[in-house]
C-alpha cells in the first residue's frame, strides 16, 4: 500500500492513475469530501478525509502502508510541522520507504517555502527511514496555459527578465511512480527534476506565440492578484502568510535566475525530458479538443 498526501493536488491527480495502472494499492489523504470523491473516481482503493495538522489523523493515515509519498500543502502555515509529524509517524509505523516531494535548490533559505523543505529534508535524513527526495523545478502548469489560450497574455508576478528552469508535471509524476515502484533501486537518493531550457518570460512568450500562431503578450502580475487567483479567497491571517511567502519568491526571482540541469531527469525517464514547447503543444491540443466538445 502506498500513501499519497495532498492527493487531490496537481501531482496527486496525475500520480494516482499511474500507480494504479502499475498494479499498486493506493491510499490518498485529502481535506474535503469533494476531493475524496474525485480520488474515488480515479480508482483509489482507500481515501481518508481529515486534517494533516492533526497527529491522530496522520497516525491513522500511515497505519499499514509500505511507502509514503509526501506532498506538503502549498503555502500552508503548518507545512513544516505537518512534515515533521508525517516523518515521525512513518518511522513509528514501520514504513519501509518515504518519498518526499521537495523543491529544486532547497538550500535557498531566503525563500521561505524552500527553507521549510530544507528542514524537512534534514529531518528525513536523520530519521533512519529509507528515503528518496525529489527536487522539481518550477512546474509547467496547465492553469497558466488556460489563461494564455483564452486571453492571449502570459503573466508572472516577478521580473520578466530573469531566467528560470521548468519541468513538466507529467515527467515529475512519471519519476515519482518509478521511484515508488522500485524502492530498492532508488533508496537513499536525492534527485533534481529539471526540464531542458532556461527561459525568461519573454522567451516563454515567443514559444507560446510560435505554437499558437499569434502574438502572446507577457505582463508582470500584481503579487496580491496572483495570490488570490492561485489560492482563492482566504481569511486575513492566511492571506498575510501567503503574501509573505510569495513576496519572498518575488524578491528572489526578481534578483536571481532559478536554474537547474536536466541530466538527472533524462536518466531517470530514459528519454529527453518534455520541453516547454512540447508541453505547450500538448496543452493546446487538449484545450482545443475540450472546446470542440463544449
Amino acid at each position: 500500500m502506498i500513501l499519497v498526501t495532498s492527493a487531490n493536488g496537481n501531482q496527486g491527480r496525475r500520480l494516482i492513475p499511474r500507480l494504479l495502472t502499475a498494479g499498486q494499492e493506493v491510499r490518498g489523504c485529502v481535506r474535503t469530501e469533494a476531493s475524496a470523491e474525485r480520488l474515488r473516481a480515479l480508482g483509489a482503493q482507500e481515501v481518508l478525509v481529515g486534517d494533516m495538522a492533526d497527529p491522530r489523523f496522520i497516525a491513522e493515515a500511515v497505519r499499514g502502508v509500505d511507502s509514503v509519498y509526501h506532498i506538503g500543502p502549498t503555502l500552508h502555515p503548518a507545512e513544516r510541522a505537518m512534515g515533521f509529524a508525517m516523518i515521525d509517524a512513518a518511522r513509528a509505523s514501520g514504513v519501509k520507504h518515504f518519498v518526499f516531494s521537495s523543491v529544486l535548490h532547497a538550500i535557498t533559505t531566503d525563500l521561505i517555502q524552500h527553507e521549510i523543505k530544507r528542514d524537512l529534508e534534514e529531518h528525513l535524513l536523520s530519521s533512519g527511514l529509507e528515503f528518496t527526495i525529489l527536487q522539481p523545478a518550477n512546474y509547467m502548469l496547465t492553469h497558466r496555459m488556460t489563461t494564455v489560450f483564452e486571453e492571449g497574455v502570459f503573466r508572472l508576478p516577478w521580473s520578466l527578465d530573469r531566467r528560470q528552469s521548468m519541468v513538466d508535471l507529467d515527467d515529475v509524476t512519471d519519476v515519482a511512480a518509478l521511484v515508488l515502484g522500485n524502492p530498492e533501486r532508488h533508496g537513499a537518493a536525492t534527485y533534481e527534476l529539471v526540464g531542458a531550457g532556461r527561459y525568461t518570460a519573454h522567451d516563454i512568450g515567443r514559444v507560446l506565440s510560435d505554437v499558437l500562431g499569434r502574438e502572446i503578450r507577457v505582463e508582470r502580475l500584481d503579487l496580491e492578484a496572483f495570490v488570490r487567483a492561485r489560492f482563492g479567497a482566504a481569511d486575513p491571517d492566511t492571506l498575510a502568510h501567503q503574501l509573505r511567502m510569495t513576496g519572498a519568491i518575488e524578491a528572489r526571482y526578481s534578483s536571481h535566475d532559478f536554474l537547474g540541469n536536466p541530466n538527472v531527469l533524462g536518466w531517470l525517464l530514459g528519454r529527453p525530458p518534455t520541453s516547454f514547447e512540447g508541453f505547450v503543444r500538448k496543452e493546446w491540443a487538449a484545450f482545443k479538443a475540450a472546446q470542440g466538445r463544449a
